[in-house]
């Protein structure tokens, strides 16, 4: 029994430290295919979806990364730039290297807003968390930056807008998970336009398919950060299930898109059988009288 006890000690202190040193910045670039336009328009758009980069002041394997990666035509980072308030400029630096040649598009997420500060592993667990009182951010900073290299903010914002020629009815929301959003502006007006919704939480993503948004783009979750083989995310951090904790879903006629994020809270920094991605959709005509298709 004793050496039962010591295998599974050694085996759980090699997963760890696996997750700390290895699988945390072991970086990928993911491509889906979405049949997803509407037919008579562009024949591709190149999406580029970041999530939950969590920064650090001094982040340089994860901003070579970023530097990697192709062009778009257009990027979107839905929250969660920051770590700790201090990588401000580190942040705004690194993702001006991934911006669209069309288009840059981004809200923020409560690590953004707010200092993150250590906090019980075990209370992802639990449905209903106490709210702490936290030290505000630098977000204000934070918008300035991005917003003087051309990104555009979206925060509770609904817009028309044309992309390459294709006109797209553009929503997006503040953070749901601090109940910043305000699905007010949410209702579509153009639903003959391509429907993109742009948030942090997926917790408003059922309520923009319902809208008729055909493209959903969600982080958060980090993919459940720990997933274990034969189960899954072990939490998602917010209302969605653990089995829809990242990846393309399908939500009646639309597609969400929820990122495993490219990083970690600073105070949780491991992953493990969730590798940090950044996802690169292809959109392309959908066929007539048809509803999106997953490749």
């Amino acid at each position: 029994m004793l050496r039962l006890v010591a295998l599974l000690v050694v085996a759980g202190v090699a997963c760890v430290a696996y997750g700390i040193a290895i699988e945390r910045s072991w970086y990928r670039l993911r491509r889906y295919d979405l049949a997803i336009l509407p037919p008579g328009g562009p024949q591709r758009l190149a999406v580029l979806h970041l999530s939950d980069l969590h920064f650090v002041r001094t982040d340089p394997k994860k901003a070579r990364f970023l530097a990697s990666l192709p062009t778009a035509d257009i990027t979107v980072v839905t929250g969660d730039f920051l770590a700790e308030p201090a990588a401000v400029e580190t942040a705004v630096a690194a993702v001006r290297t991934v911006r669209g040649s069309s288009a840059s598009w981004f809200v923020l997420g409560s690590n953004d807003h707010y200092e993150p500060k250590p906090l019980n592993y075990f209370a992802y667990f639990r449905k209903r968390r106490t709210r702490r009182r936290v030290l505000r951010g630098r977000a204000d900073e934070l918008i300035r930056g991005l917003v003087s290299d051309v990104w555009n903010d979206l925060a509770n914002v609904r817009a028309l807008v044309d992309v390459n020629g294709l006109p797209i009815e553009l929503l997006g929301l503040d953070d749901a998970h601090l109940r910043w959003h305000d699905l007010r502006v949410a209702p579509r007006r153009a639903p003959d336009r391509l429907g993109v919704a742009v948030m942090h939480s997926p917790d408003t993503a059922p309520e923009s398919a319902a809208l008729g948004y055909d493209l959903v783009v969600a982080g958060h979750t980090h993919g459940g950060q720990v997933r274990i083989p034969g189960i899954g995310a072990l939490v998602t951090n917010c209302s969605m299930p653990r089995r829809l904790a990242s990846g393309l879903i399908r939500m009646g006629s639309a597609v969400l898109h929820t990122s495993p994020g490219l990083g970690t809270s600073k105070y949780a920094p491991f992953r493990f059988g969730c590798r940090p991605e950044a996802t690169l959709l292809e959109l392309r005509p959908r066929p007539p009288a048809a509803g999106p298709r997953l490749h």
